[in-house]
């Protein structure tokens, strides 16, 4: 049952990140936590546990370095994902990795995931029933990567991470806990919408400054 809170929320529009009205079984869970990285690759390739299976191309699993500081999250592949099998392609990819570039970083230094790995159709919100089904993958990647700092692109990624409601204006700024290892998790905009608003650059900057900090505070 919901609260009338949620009820409220969800009648405004807004998607509540809530761990309700999906079983997820503890087998699942469990095998997870038993994979390493190639068999949780394989795992996430052949999934059909939910019907985002039907419409992709491939899944897009996610790249960069297994031992990576830095672990940057956005919400689910596009079109030219789906295609190449690669989070964060086309011209939102080569934005991201200019941004990484400005802090001496590039995709081989650091691992990019989504929280879908499969492509939603017509680029709608991915339901929170996908999310949380497909959220138990990134888990895993969080867990064997064990990264010193996790950035969020864009208010999906941030908002499931921090299973929060509230905007991305209100989150970015700022640093978060993640987890039981109570990661350092930052928010910014994703490189997307820094191609529709370029006057959020200097913002998402400042993020970008914010997550140099935190890397550096164990050099």
């Amino acid at each position: 049952m919901s609260t009338v809170r949620e009820q409220y929320l969800e009648a405004m529009g807004i998607t509540v990140w809530l761990r309700r009205n999906v079983e997820v079984t503890e087998t699942v869970i469990s095998d997870l936590s038993e994979q390493g990285w190639n068999e949780l690759q394989e795992s996430v390739r052949s999934c059909t546990r939910c019907d985002l299976c039907h419409g992709r191309t491939q899944t897009v699993f996610g790249v960069g370095n297994h031992e990576a500081d830095l672990l940057i999250i956005g919400e689910a592949p596009g079109a030219e994902e789906d295609k190449i099998g690669e989070p964060f392609a086309g011209r939102a990819g080569q934005l991201l990795d200019a941004m990484l570039s400005s802090i001496q970083l590039s995709r081989e230094k650091v691992y990019i995931a989504n929280i879908l790995k499969c492509r939603l159709p017509d680029n709608r919100d991915p339901k929170p029933d996908e999310a949380l089904t497909c959220g138990l993958y990134l888990e895993r990647q969080i867990a064997l990567l064990r990264p010193k700092v996790m950035l969020a692109l864009g208010g999906i990624a941030a908002q499931w991470l921090l299973k929060s409601d509230s905007t991305i204006g209100r989150l970015r700024g700022g640093e978060f806990k993640y987890g039981e290892h109570q990661t350092p998790l930052v928010v910014s905009y994703h490189p997307a919408y820094l191609l529709r608003s370029p006057s959020a650059k200097s913002k998402a900057w400042e993020d970008l400054i914010l997550v140099t900090k935190i890397l550096q505070k164990d050099l």
